[in-house]
């Protein structure tokens, strides 16, 4: 497993795993961060990354891609 910064511009991922404080977590969740869903790296601007997870596209910090593992 490696955190979602590591993922490449376009490929697709599986997420496997979610971390960080419970809150955290929640959070990702409201956004569509769930294990077992996919998810793709769209673009990266300045670290943070614009990701593509349920038909939908969702801008995080580079804080919180490094709590997505895949």
């Amino acid at each position: 497993m490696v955190p979602l910064t590591l993922a490449g511009v376009g490929e697709k991922h599986t997420i496997m795993k979610l971390g960080g404080t419970p809150e955290v977590k929640k959070h990702l969740e409201n956004l569509g961060f769930v294990a077992g869903g996919e998810v793709m790296v769209v673009n990266t601007v300045d670290g943070n990354l614009i990701v593509s997870v349920k038909e939908a596209r969702v801008a995080i910090s580079r804080e919180m891609a490094m709590k997505i593992m895949i």
